[in-house]
C-alpha cells in the first residue's frame, strides 16, 4: 500500500511538516514522487518511520537517528529488539514511580508510614535509569563498568541531606557558571570556583575523583552534541568555557 504525506501522517499520527522535514534533512525519503509532485510512501517508508518515532519517543536526536537508520550495518529487527528493552526499562521506572506515589497516598492517609528515604526512591532510580538511557555506553566505555555501577549504587543510598546539598551544588554551579561565562576568563577567580563547585558535585557521584578524569569529562562535554546543547542552551560557548575552566583548575592546561 502506498501513502501520501497527509494519509501517513494521519496513519502515523505526525504532522506534514514534519514528514517534509524528515525529508529534508534526509532521514525519510519518500519512495517516489508521482506525476502530480507528490511524495509517495511505500511500506519500507512505513517500517522506517516508526523506528524512527521509537528513536525519538527515547529521546535520541534526530542526527543520531540519521546516523543510525542509514548506516549500512542498520538491521531493523535488531533495533526493534533494542527498542523493546529500552521500553521495558522506562516501564520498570514508571512502575517504581507508581509505587511510591502509592506510597505516598498511603502515608497522607494515614494507612502507613514512609521514610523520607524512600520518598526518593523511585525519583533516584529514574535518574539513573535515564543517565544510563542516555550516557550509558559512552560512560561505561570510557571509565568501566565497576565505577559506573558503583556511582550509580551511591546515588540510590544517597540520604535525603546528601541529595539536598548536591542539588544546591548543581543550582550553584549554573549560576557561578554563568556569572564566569560573562567575565570571559576561564582563569578568572569566578570560573575557578566554577571549576571546585562542579568538582564537589561530582564526588557525590563518583566513588573515587582524579584531576585526569575531572578534565577528561569536562572535555566530553564539548565533543558530545547531548552535552553541549545541556550547557549551551543559554549561552553558545558555554561548555567550552567550563572545559577550559576545569582543565585550568585541575593543571591539565595551562592559564
Amino acid at each position: 500500500m502506498e501513502y501520501t504525506v497527509q494519509k501517513l501522517g494521519s496513519l502515523a499520527g505526525v504532522s506534514t511538516r514534519t514528514l517534509r522535514y524528515y525529508d529534508e534533512i534526509g532521514i525519510l525519503k519518500p519512495a517516489r514522487i508521482n506525476s502530480s509532485g507528490y511524495r509517495i510512501y511505500g511500506q519500507a517508508e512505513v517500517d522506517l518511520l516508526q523506528q524512527i518515532l521509537f528513536y525519538r519517543e527515547l529521546g535520541v536526536s534526530l542526527d543520531s537517528i540519521k546516523e543510525i537508520v542509514t548506516a549500512p550495518s542498520f538491521d531493523g529487527a535488531q533495533a526493534l529488539k533494542e527498542h523493546r528493552e529500552k521500553l521495558l526499562e522506562k516501564k520498570e521506572q514508571l512502575e517504581v514511580l507508581i509505587k511510591n506515589v502509592d506510597k505516598t497516598i498511603a502515608l497522607t492517609e494515614g494507612r502507613m508510614k514512609m521514610s523520607n528515604k524512600e520518598k526518593f526512591e523511585g525519583f533516584k532510580k529514574k535518574m539513573v535509569d535515564d543517565n544510563e538511557g542516555k550516557y550509558g555506553k559512552e560512560i561505561r566505555e570510557k571509565y568501566g563498568n565497576a565505577k559506573v555501577d558503583k556511582s550509580n549504587a551511591k546515588l540510590m543510598n544517597m540520604t535525603e541531606e546528601e541529595h539536598e546539598r548536591v542539588t544546591k551544588l548543581a543550582e550553584e554551579v549554573q549560576e557561578t557558571l554563568a556569572l564566569a561565562f560573562a567575565t570571559g576568563d576561564p582563569a578568572g577567580e569566578l570560573a575557578q570556583k566554577a571549576a571546585d563547585l562542579h568538582k564537589q558535585w561530582l564526588c557525590f557521584y563518583w566513588t573515587e575523583y582524579s584531576k585526569e578524569a575531572h578534565a577528561g569529562l569536562a572535555q566530553m562535554y564539548v565533543d558530545d552534541e547531548r552535552f553541549t546543547a545541556y550547557y549551551d542552551k543559554e549561552q553558545p560557548g558555554t561548555a567550552e568555557f567550563l572545559r577550559d575552566a576545569i582543565q585550568i583548575y585541575t593543571g591539565m592546561k595551562n592559564a
